[in-house]
């Protein structure tokens, strides 16, 4: 199993950590909630606050840390201007949702981004119907950093049996006794290509980490609590339980492409992971990323800074003259015989309430997604 990146897990729960004191408050969006379970559960390791305009800066004009370390997204705490005029540098600030304190922050530092600059780095445009970009721009003008504690455990997102901290994922890889694993970022249902890499993956590691991410998405996303139902259903009929663990990816979805592609893998080393799979457009949205741009990004890191194997796969589809799931690498047919796959094709054809066939979605899956969007 691999180290964290950086090389320890960070810890930074203290439910003792009395903050009744404390006068000073920031409330947090959603985004920002879930980025302060991710820096204390060490899924962010080596982040121990949100960064500081020196490694802002870092982030976005060279994907490092200012100590070396890669990292592709910066993890912020954007704030208006006017809620924090009247605290002063070195204040213990408490971090709110809905009123509640789940955090203390001690302010070190508050500065002014440069959004534009940030959303041509890290999204690639500045164009704001792109959904990264827009959230971007909605939220806070200035950014506070220093770092955090979380001292409240916060309500799970979704209600599951399944584990949202690196160190239990870890502890249950340990026990099943995988040396390698291999990790699957996903926030669709599992269509037939999904589970074609997968089993291809599976094939050269010891077991497959289903890593959903259940944070907030877009709109026309399906819901975590369907898609997770329906990954229980495939895993049900469809592969070997002894060597499939799901953990949960509490994040909000930046739909970055290729600088979330990155992300996402060390996140995964971060649970344990070994391998990473990246297949076409990972982490996209609309036409804004070339199809394997996500692939690609990696040539700029060696593998022994990122710490972990990536895995391509070619655009994957299933033939009707092979009668199986393949990928040009594979098959010799024209394209007149392939069914194309992808989440759009299967989000837009359930909500208009159509069965996806049985070239791209297992039928079990098909009838409970579509009997769950009915009643959703």
């Amino acid at each position: 199993m691999n180290n964290p990146h950086g090389g320890e897990l960070v810890n930074r729960f203290k439910p003792d950590l009395d903050v009744s004191s404390i006068s000073y408050e920031v409330e947090l969006d959603r985004t920002a909630l879930s980025d302060l379970e991710l820096i204390s559960n060490g899924a962010y390791s080596p982040l121990t606050g949100f960064i500081n305009e020196k490694e802002y800066l870092s982030v976005l004009t060279s994907m490092h840390l200012s100590n070396g370390i890669i990292w592709s997204i910066p993890i912020t705490l954007p704030v208006k201007e006017r809620d924090v005029k009247q605290i002063p540098l070195g204040s213990k600030i408490k971090l709110t949702y809905n009123n509640t304190a789940y955090g203390v922050m001690e302010l070190k530092e508050l500065y002014k981004p440069n959004k534009l600059f940030e959303a041509e780095k890290v999204y690639l445009t500045t164009d704001k119907d792109h959904p990264g970009v827009q959230k971007l721009f909605d939220r806070g003008d200035v950014y506070l950093s220093g770092p955090v504690y979380q001292v409240k455990k916060i309500p799970p997102i979704i209600s599951s049996p399944y584990s949202s901290n690196p160190k239990e994922v870890r502890n249950k890889i340990n026990e099943k006794g995988w040396k390698t694993i291999v990790g699957f970022q996903t926030r669709n249902p599992i269509h037939r290509a999904h589970e074609y890499i997968q089993k291809c993956a599976l094939e050269i590691v010891d077991g497959l980490l289903l890593h959903p991410l259940v944070g907030e998405t877009k709109a026309d996303d399906i819901p975590a609590t369907i898609r997770l139902k329906s990954y229980e259903t495939l895993i049900d009929h469809y592969y070997p339980k002894n060597r499939i663990l799901i953990g949960l990816f509490h994040a909000s979805m930046r739909y970055a492409g290729p600088r979330e592609a990155i992300f996402h893998a060390i996140v995964r080393k971060n649970f344990g992971c070994t391998h990473f799979i990246v297949g076409r457009d990972h982490a996209g949205v609309g036409n804004y990323y070339g199809t394997y741009d996500a692939q690609k990004i990696f040539n700029s890191f060696k593998q022994e800074q990122l710490g972990i194997t990536p895995i391509f796969f070619e655009h994957s589809f299933f033939c009707k003259k092979c009668d199986a799931m393949a990928t040009s690498k594979t098959c010799p047919h024209n394209t007149q015989y392939h069914v194309v796959l992808s989440g759009t094709k299967v989000r837009e054809m359930l909500k208009k309430g159509i069965k996806p066939p049985l070239e791209i979605t297992r039928p079990e899956v098909a009838e409970l997604l579509a009997k769950l969007l009915k009643d959703h």
